[in-house]
């Protein structure tokens, strides 16, 4: 998703450097509740975001909210792009300020301690559709004292639409691939978010992952990521268990905005229950092994590093893992594939650009497939016809993209309801269920 769905260190697939979340990758949202302390866990105002690059910037001040009148100046389809026709609010407010500087002081030792608000540095770096990020840094004339970062990465979650069991196993998550030195390192879990390390690098753009030298490494990192032990259920319940209970919420959503009112009867008249009938069948008859799935392999995941944070083989980290679970392989696949199709970056109404024909030719998936098996073959012995293997794989791949779109369709109909991001989430939802039933006619 997604559109996330997120991004990271430094972009979210964005901006300029590390940081995700969400698509689209990215995919959580609105800036959650900061206590003035960190200590406190009082709920603040809930923080907005707005796009930059691949991302979305937040901003819990600037809450636009459309002008009543507006629906009838523009039409009620045009208020939602009216009301963001300056394009995403910027500035980071001053409780958020506050909130980050207390938990960097808190959190972080060395300079951090003695730090004044005053000298506090902190810019929104890039958020996905799931997280706000920040980057918070030490003035350029106050010098580190010891091993302590002189900048770090504020992830502030937003809705956790995973449930608050999932925030924890993401947390023990982030940390054991951290110390296992597969992501970024962890220098403090609160409530409301984490601080991480900063690590710059470049943005990865959604046109870059066709690139064949980019689309080898990211299969080869997947396949790595399978092939990981957690400590998590091993059952492959995340997938169907997230889309119930999506499904459950998305049905008893009540829309006070005329325009989203509109456009969540017009999804609804696709009896989705009766649809994910048919998506649990058609997976059931495509055989996935069960493997440990990051679940969000977009561009806002993925960062690109600088030469001094990878050597000259692998330039890549997946980042982000607050969906990551065991799950069916076919769903990394498919879902990665769809995002070719989703630009994030788009910094105009509604702050996403869809261009179907960026699907995975064959050619492209049988590249990554390959790429994905050669890296496996390194861990694993195999008899198997590589012909019909690669053919199996397609298939499960493209069958289970439609359970990316179905998962992401009901997520943004959510976020639509509770985010403060600024974001088409109505309209993305729609653009993934005509992706969906434009897939089913395909792939069924």
């Amino acid at each position: 998703m997604q559109p996330s769905r997120n991004v990271t260190h430094g972009n979210r697939s964005g901006e300029e450097d590390q940081s995700r979340e969400h698509k689209p990758g990215p995919r959580q949202n609105n800036g959650r509740d900061m206590s003035t302390h960190p200590a406190e866990d009082v709920p603040g105002p809930p923080a907005e975001k707005k796009r930059v690059g691949n991302v979305l910037l937040v901003n819990e001040r600037n809450s636009r909210t459309p002008s009543p009148l507006l629906g009838a100046a523009y039409g009620d389809d045009d208020s939602e792009a009216e009301s963001f026709r300056n394009g995403r609010s910027e500035d980071v407010d001053r409780d958020t300020r506050t909130r980050a500087f207390f938990w960097c002081r808190d959190f972080l030792s060395g300079s951090w301690k003695t730090l004044q608000e005053a000298d506090f540095q902190i810019s929104i770096v890039s958020g996905g559709l799931s997280n706000l990020l920040y980057l918070c840094s030490l003035p350029h004339h106050v010098q580190c004292l010891g091993e302590e970062p002189h900048q770090v990465l504020l992830r502030v979650y937003g809705a956790i639409l995973q449930g608050v069991d999932s925030l924890v196993l993401e947390s023990v998550m982030f940390a054991i691939l951290a110390e296992r030195n597969l992501g970024p390192k962890l220098y403090g879990i609160f409530p409301q978010g984490r601080l991480e390390q900063y690590l710059p690098n470049t943005r990865m753009r959604t046109d870059q992952l066709s690139d064949p030298a980019v689309s080898v490494e990211i299969a080869s990192k997947l396949a790595r990521f399978h092939e990981m032990v957690m400590p998590f259920n091993k059952e492959p319940k995340w997938l169907f268990g997230t889309i119930d209970k999506y499904m459950d919420q998305v049905l008893n959503l009540n829309f006070t905005r005329e325009t989203h009112m509109k456009k969540y009867k017009k999804l609804m008249k696709l009896d989705l229950p009766a649809e994910l009938k048919s998506l649990r069948a058609l997976l059931a008859s495509t055989p996935s092994p069960v493997v440990f799935c990051h679940n969000d392999v977009q561009e806002g995941n993925i960062l690109v590093l600088e030469d001094q944070y990878h050597n000259s083989t692998e330039k890549l980290m997946l980042i982000d893992f607050e969906y990551s679970s065991y799950n069916y392989r076919g769903f990394d696949f498919g879902n990665h594939f769809c995002e070719w199709m989703y630009d994030y970056t788009y910094n105009e109404w509604p702050f996403y650009k869809a261009t179907p024909e960026n699907y995975p030719t064959r050619e492209q998936q049988l590249l990554f497939i390959r790429s994905y098996l050669t890296e496996q073959r390194k861990h694993t012995d195999s008899t198997m016809d590589q012909t019909q293997v690669e053919e199996n794989m397609i298939l499960e791949a493209n069958r289970y993209a439609l359970a990316s779109h179905f998962l992401w369709g009901l997520w943004s109909i959510i976020q639509a309801k509770l985010s403060k991001i600024e974001f088409g989430y109505m309209d993305y939802a729609q653009c993934r269920f005509d992706a969906y039933f434009k897939q089913k006619k395909l792939f069924s």
